[in-house]
């Protein structure tokens, strides 16, 4: 077995390499100390997150039971938005923007986003718009 060498007796390139490979342990291990806490986090996080949706689910069944809606269950009701304008329009024939935007009030209609809604209708083509601000049914 070969007796190693004092650091006095090495060159100047095994010193270098030397250096090297213990740079190389020193980020390996600061490598594996960083994903060990990583994972140490990730399994906090999710024993967390399954804590809290417990504790969100007894709180919703406890809502339930005493008769109320739990919250964040919102229903879409998009069609009847779309079917109510395209039902005024029906009925009015051509009509403007502020028009429709009265008789979907009177209707008790959500009137929120019309604009937007009116211009997914048109790309639709269920509607036109033969001039600015007013539409009627496409044929």
């Amino acid at each position: 077995m070969a007796k190693a060498k004092s650091v006095d007796q090495l060159s100047s390139d095994e010193l270098y390499e030397l250096a090297r490979s213990r740079e190389q342990e020193e980020l390996d291990l600061e490598r594996e100390a960083a994903q060990a806490r990583l994972e140490e986090l990730r399994e906090k996080r999710k024993a967390l997150t399954a804590k809290y949706r417990k504790d969100v689910a007894a709180i919703d069944r406890e809502i339930t039971k005493l008769g109320g809606r739990r919250p964040g269950r919102r229903r879409a009701r998009r069609g009847d938005a779309g079917q109510a304008i395209l039902s005024a329009i029906g009925k009015a024939g051509k009509i403007s923007s502020a028009d429709l935007r009265s008789a979907l009030e009177a209707q008790g209609a959500d009137v929120s986003n019309l604009a937007q809604r009116l211009n997914y209708l048109k790309r639709q083509g269920q509607i036109v718009s033969p001039s600015r601000a007013v539409y009627a049914l496409a044929k």
